[in-house]
């Protein structure tokens, strides 16, 4: 019961922080996506049921407010849970570096799922922007290190963790 309270207080941060700063680096232009930066934390570092779980529910949780393709970013975070996941065991993520990495490179990798979805299947093209992608994909990755030492405080020791 303790680590469900827990992984909903990880929840309402993810939320929390999405929003503030997803407004605040809007205004320059950037496309940032906190909510991916927990959700490849949380399989990095929860075992898989959970890991992918989380990284659906995030993800429906931000198609209701969006005003794209709904269902688009649950199936976008469920396959970068499903990329993260099998390279986890394979990659030290209690190091900043390959935190990093992983955030830059699923960010590019959820815009262009996203991307491609929306114009699948609504026709439309819903693409940010190569320089907005790019900046927001740097943020991203200057973030993760944070977010993953917040989400291994917080859960690191509990009984959905990972087992290294």
């Amino acid at each position: 019961m303790l680590n469900a309270l827990k992984l909903f207080f990880l929840f309402v941060c993810a939320t929390v922080f999405h929003w503030a700063f997803a407004g605040l680096f809007a205004r320059v232009g950037l496309s940032v996506n906190v909510i991916l930066i927990f959700v490849t934390a949380f399989c990095a570092l929860f075992k898989l049921p959970f890991a992918y779980s989380a990284a659906f529910i995030c993800g429906l949780f931000l198609d209701f407010f969006s005003t794209k393709l709904f269902g688009g970013n649950a199936f976008t975070f469920t396959v970068c849970a499903c990329i993260i996941c099998n390279i986890a065991p394979r990659f030290d993520f209690a190091e900043p570096f390959p935190q990093m990495v992983a955030v830059f490179v699923l960010t590019w990798l959820a815009a262009l799922l996203n991307t491609l979805l929306v114009f699948v299947f609504a026709s439309a093209s819903a693409w940010p922007g190569l320089l907005s992608t790019l900046g927001g994909s740097v943020v991203d990755a200057l973030f993760a290190p944070a977010v993953f030492w917040l989400v291994k405080r917080v859960l690191g020791t509990g009984s959905i963790a990972r087992q290294v």
